[in-house]
């Protein structure tokens, strides 16, 4: 009997084996299907156009390790530091989470504009009136 299950488990094994090889067989001698042209659209209508202020990127480093990466993009300054980890946090705790989110500079409203010198309107001077001269009958 054990000879039996075992040579059922291996006529199994064998024909498992030969399904795929027998299926592949098939398809080689079908011909692939034909396949149509498809015509060319129009190109697609975006623009893609490079920032005209640039970037300017300034890295802070103290012994090596950056401190602090200062970008400038337009009129916006945002720093980025990197996290040092909070007391004796091992990698993988959540304090010592190595993402940290930009620091972005406020209250800086650019340049300070001109002031324009308008002229000051003329100041009145008060007229003296002469007080009214009384007459009085003695």
């Amino acid at each position: 009997m054990p000879t039996t299950k075992l040579w059922t488990i291996v006529a199994l094994c064998v024909s498992a084996y030969a399904m795929p090889l027998a299926a592949s067989a098939q398809d080689a001698s079908t011909p692939p299907p034909k396949l149509e042209k498809l015509p060319e659209g129009e190109a697609p209508a975006v623009t893609i156009r490079k920032p005209e202020g640039g970037k300017k990127i300034t890295e802070s480093r103290k012994q090596g390790k950056i401190k602090e990466i200062k970008v400038q993009t337009g009129k916006s300054t945002y720093y980025l530091k990197p996290n040092e980890p909070a007391g004796s946090a091992l990698p993988g705790d959540t304090q010592s989470s190595a993402n940290r989110g930009a620091q972005w500079q406020v209250l800086e409203f650019g340049k300070p504009k001109p002031v324009k010198k308008t002229p000051q309107p003329p100041t009145l001077t008060p007229q003296t009136t002469e007080p009214a001269s009384s007459t009085t009958a003695k």
